[in-house]
């Protein structure tokens, strides 16, 4: 549960970072005053059809970063995260992702609560896909309270609100006819009835709903008239009705989604004020592409997945890449990964010498909720392009010349700076090895490089600054701009076409073994 940080109590009003303006639209929305439930209200969703994924993750991380904003402005007001599994919901296909697929065809239609497990090892399909989302969130910490859509419905929770949806079904048909085809229009109803006998959720069928008796009539699949109690999971709503009624009979505060919830999030407030509730406030996120522009997909693969980014670096920079612009589209994948680990670590050896102006503009302060680890001494570039010429074959030899560069580095000391020399070592290995290209100097680029060699034997510097010095003065010395002149270092030496601050590369790795690579990579 997030904690009030008295000391930014002045000073985060005035903040102007999309989680502090969206906690205040939800001030706002509340008028300031705890609502009559005793809590404000933070929501998710999740689809259970699948695996938990990086897109939950991030809708998750980002709901977060506006709750703990939210009680940094409004202490005294209680919140809560409801994380809503819509699993009753009808199976429309069998998932990919299941062994024996073709045994659970015949369940096609069925509540997911209602199909069997294929993995075995929980009641229902259902059951075992939320069971993947709770290990999911606890597994990153988060603070949340888990509901089944399947379990408030069968419970009755919902039940007033049926009712009302019952009363208000002419208003209802109002708002959703306009945004179907002509062909759905002809069947459309807001109630979906669970059949007595198949157990199937019913697309189509209705012929009338009682809201003083109760009563869907329906035509089952086989056109036979039958009727059932609406209550206590006898039907369920359409989709985007479901929405509506979910965010009125909750009382949903606040509430963020994808892109391509944005068409619909009209249509979801027509439904909740049909109702007689207000709207939650919402926010959507742009979806995340692939390296070539497209929508990350995950029956695709054409992205990143979340133990993809975990297997090559710590959870808090991916954290911070979705704290950045959630609103711009932008590139998830593996190419992305060290330029976000490097910005985060930047931030954080920022964050303890910052105003608190400053520390609250530092995404840090979302990301650790204002309480961040011991910062880095080391870029994760600088580990890679260690990595890239040690070529090795686990952390031991890194952490070798970490030590002879400081000695007061060592493994153990820094959480996660000893993860992310453990994880620049597969990074290297399934990334950058596989791909190194080593330039072969022509006669004047062997020059070059055997008098920058000699300047180093001669000048017997050891700071990363006087070595990028030097190293500077004899680039001028070339027909080569600055630029220039680095980039054939890194080509000649490292075998890639970018690299870190060339002077601090050489003191990390030593200044006797790079005049000893110098010289074998001009041998004649």
């Amino acid at each position: 549960m997030p904690q009030f940080l008295e000391k930014y109590k002045d000073v985060i009003l005035q903040n102007n970072s999309w989680p502090v303006q969206e906690a205040k639209k939800v001030l706002e929305k509340i008028e300031g005053k705890i609502p009559k439930k005793g809590y404000v209200l933070f929501e998710g969703g999740y689809g259970p059809s699948g695996f938990p994924h990086i897109g939950t993750f991030g809708e998750m991380v980002r709901t977060s970063f506006v709750r703990f904003a939210f009680t940094q402005i409004a202490p005294h007001i209680p919140t809560k995260l409801f994380v809503v599994s819509d699993d009753m919901d009808g199976m429309r296909k069998v998932p990919d992702i299941v062994p024996d697929a073709d045994s659970l065809k015949k369940y096609i239609g069925l509540p997911l609560t209602s199909v069997p497990d294929p993995f075995k090892e929980k009641p229902s399909y259902g059951d075992y896909m939320n069971n993947r989302l709770t290990t999911f969130l606890d597994n990153f910490g988060f603070d949340y309270e888990f509901i089944s859509a399947t379990e408030l419905y069968k419970k009755g929770f919902f039940d007033d609100y049926l009712i009302k949806c019952a009363e208000n079904y002419q208003a209802l048909m109002d708002i959703m006819l306009p945004t179907l085809g002509e062909e759905r229009q002809a069947t459309y109803s807001p109630f979906m009835p669970i059949d007595l006998d198949s157990g199937k959720v019913l697309e189509k069928g209705v012929l009338k709903v009682d809201p003083k008796t109760f009563l869907i009539h329906y035509l089952d699949q086989n056109g036979t008239e039958k009727t059932i109690d609406f209550r206590k999971g006898g039907c369920k709503l359409q989709w985007k009705c479901d929405f509506g009624m979910r965010w009125a009979a909750l009382d949903v505060d606040y509430e963020l989604y994808g892109k391509d919830h944005f068409p619909n999030e009209p249509v979801y407030r027509s439904i909740c004020k049909a109702l007689g509730s207000q709207p939650p406030v919402n926010y959507f996120y742009e979806h995340f592409q692939d390296e070539k522009g497209a929508k990350i997909s995950k029956t695709k693969g054409n992205g990143i997945s979340i133990d993809q980014w975990l297997k090559y670096a710590n959870i808090e920079s991916l954290a911070y890449y979705m704290y950045l612009k959630p609103k711009t589209a932008k590139c998830l994948y593996f190419n992305v990964i060290p330029k976000a680990v490097d910005e985060y670590i930047t931030f954080l050896n920022k964050y303890p010498n910052q105003s608190l102006e400053e520390q609250i503009n530092n995404p840090v302060f979302f990301v650790n909720e204002a309480n961040p680890p011991e910062g880095v001494d080391m870029s994760f570039a600088l580990l890679l392009n260690l990595a890239a010429t040690c070529n090795p074959e686990n952390e031991s030899l890194m952490w070798g010349f970490i030590q002879k560069y400081n000695s007061e580095l060592y493994k153990g000391k820094n959480k996660i700076l000893d993860e992310l020399v453990k994880k620049s070592v597969v990074y290297y290995n399934d990334f950058i090895k596989p791909f190194k290209k080593y330039k072969i100097p022509s006669a004047d680029e062997k020059l070059w490089i055997k008098m920058l060699a000699n300047a180093f034997e001669n000048a017997s510097l050891t700071s990363a600054n006087d070595l990028q010095n030097l190293t500077y003065q004899q680039g001028k010395l070339t027909s080569l701009d600055d630029k220039e002149w680095f980039k054939l270092l890194y080509q000649i030496l490292l075998g890639l076409e970018v690299g870190p601050r060339f002077g601090t590369f050489v003191a990390l790795y030593g200044l006797d073994n790079m005049i000893k690579l110098m010289h074998e990579k001009t041998l004649d």
